[in-house]
């Protein structure tokens, strides 16, 4: 057995898989060291902030929105007959593919929005001393963002269902174009 099918049976994975998280560890580890010399105690206060803002104040927004999402695209499926998240027929149902056309896209908007936000809300008044750049540009970038992924989004689902209705309601043979006849030569 060689030392790689040994170090693959013990680790788990690939050898080279291992090198690369021990490089991500370092680069994470070096990115800590750095971001804690200035002031430790903010970005401590940062982090702890945003962990109990994410965890008891976004989490809940967001379930509750997207429960109420997928019960609302239930109940336009079965038209009037309302079906809750607790109904056997609503598993069945495929909204969790059409909610993710809007999951995904809301996602990635406040994910930038939440990294950015003291930049596109203009409340970061170091950045421009610091840099000499101004943020009256970050606003504008990130609704030009969020709309191309939302656009990006819709264009997807447009295909999705377009090719799913091709698969449901197949040409009939009959209803194919009519080739195009040569005329003879005389």
């Amino acid at each position: 057995m060689t030392v790689s099918n040994r170090l693959r049976a013990w680790y788990g994975a690939h050898p080279l898989h291992l090198l690369l998280m021990a490089c991500c560890f370092a680069l994470a580890g070096y990115a800590a060291v750095q971001l804690l010399t200035g002031r430790p105690l903010q970005v401590a206060l940062w982090f702890i902030g945003g962990a109990l803002l994410h965890d008891l104040v976004l989490v809940p927004l967001y379930s509750g929105a997207d429960l109420a999402a997928q019960a609302a695209l239930a109940r336009h499926q079965h038209g009037s007959e309302a079906a809750t998240p607790t109904d056997p027929t609503a598993a069945a149902l495929p909204t969790t593919g059409f909610v993710n056309h809007v999951r995904v896209p809301v996602f990635l908007s406040l994910l930038l929005l939440l990294v950015w936000f003291p930049l596109i809300l203009r409340r970061s008044e170091p950045y421009t001393g610091a840099t000499g750049f101004s943020q009256d540009v970050y606003l504008g970038r990130w609704l030009l963002i969020t709309a191309g992924v939302f656009a990006a989004s819709a264009l997807l689902l447009g295909a999705r269902l377009l090719r799913r209705h091709r698969r449901t309601h197949p040409r009939h043979p009959h209803h194919r174009r009519p080739h195009h006849r040569r005329r003879p030569r005389r």
